[in-house]
């Protein structure tokens, strides 16, 4: 359950993008990983040849957003940092791997919180540039990412494309983002985006838009905004603007079958759990593990054992974000 956190940093008020009409999650339903609540058998999902693994730097975060899926705060270290050594473990196990799915993995992808409030971002990021990966990383390019432009200059200077920036702004007009985000998060979000779009990073941009908000109508003005401030993203992309549907696990959302996939016309291998992997590190446990996906870090069913080999294996989409993110919004967190 997201519960706002109460932060000073916090909005106040209720989140622009809550879900309209919400009706309260039917009981029976998620309970089961292999049949559905009305005795169907639930769609499952295999693993593919992987292109991201994900390492969740932490859950701290500098905002404390009205609606953040994964509630990060200043001050919540559910998921607590994880450190350079255990990167490097993983990126050993994927370097050393004769498993044909996880071999030619490209793609590092560096997640929160805010990743660029861990100390050893920087290290984590030439650790996986250094070893041939692409590096993706999701940041609200405020203070903490802003702290690190030496380093970030050194690494597109010697990495070039291969590092890429995705700026979350949750919408266009500052209105809508600072209710989502807190007061006095619109200027210093354009500043970092700005600078990173001068300097020529790899760039992206993560946003949504409101219930009765086209995505036609979103695009549109999300590129007024780019244009306004010379931001080089095209806003018409959507790998480079990617506009992500709202998650809510309270609400009410239908059950995903092995029928689904025709009725809807979506394909399994289209599933973030397919291709993606997310390690994390919790509090109070002994070491880093790997989870389903970037969106459940703390259901146990979805803890797929401490390597990545070990996580190669198919994922049953028992939780209300499968079928509202991933299937019905077809959505992805990489790139």
């Amino acid at each position: 359950m997201t519960v706002r956190t109460k932060s000073r940093t916090a909005p106040q008020g209720p989140s622009p993008f809550t879900l309209p009409d919400k009706v309260p999650l039917a009981p029976g339903k998620f309970d089961d990983p292999r049949i559905t609540a009305k005795g169907e058998t639930r769609a499952v999902v295999s693993p593919e040849a992987m292109r991201t693994i994900w390492f969740n730097t932490g859950t701290l975060c500098n905002l404390a957003c009205a609606n953040c899926y994964i509630e990060s705060s200043p001050t919540n270290d559910a998921l607590q940092y994880l450190t350079l050594a255990e990167a490097e473990r993983f990126l050993a196990e994927v370097r050393g791997t004769a498993d044909p799915l996880l071999a030619g993995l490209p793609e590092i992808g560096f997640t929160g919180g805010e990743p660029f409030m861990n100390p050893d971002i920087i290290a984590m990021l030439e650790a996986a540039l250094d070893n041939g990966f692409t590096a993706l990383v999701l940041t609200n390019a405020m203070a903490p990412m802003q702290r690190h432009k030496p380093a970030l200059e050194a690494l597109r200077a010697k990495h070039g494309d291969r590092l890429t920036l995705r700026v979350s702004i949750d919408h266009y007009s500052q209105e809508v983002h600072e209710a989502e985000r807190g007061p006095r998060s619109w200027e210093p979000m354009l500043a970092g985006l700005t600078w990173l779009s001068e300097s020529g990073f790899s760039l992206a941009v993560a946003g949504r838009h409101l219930a009765g908000e086209s995505e036609a109508d979103a695009r549109r003005g999300y590129a007024a905004l780019f244009a306004e401030h010379g931001v080089m993203v095209d806003a018409a992309d959507p790998a480079a603007l990617v506009l992500f549907p709202e998650m809510d696990a309270e609400a009410d959302v239908p059950e995903i079958t092995e029928a689904c996939w025709g009725i809807l016309g979506q394909s399994p291998s289209a599933m973030m759990c397919a291709t993606s992997r997310m390690v994390v590190h919790r509090k109070g446990e002994p070491e880093a593990r790997v989870v389903a996906c970037t969106l459940l870090p703390h259901d146990p069913q979805f803890d797929l054992g401490a390597t990545l080999e070990a996580a190669l294996r198919p994922v049953p989409l028992n939780h209300p974000h499968c079928a509202r993110f991933c299937v019905l919004g077809g959505a992805s967190c990489s790139q």
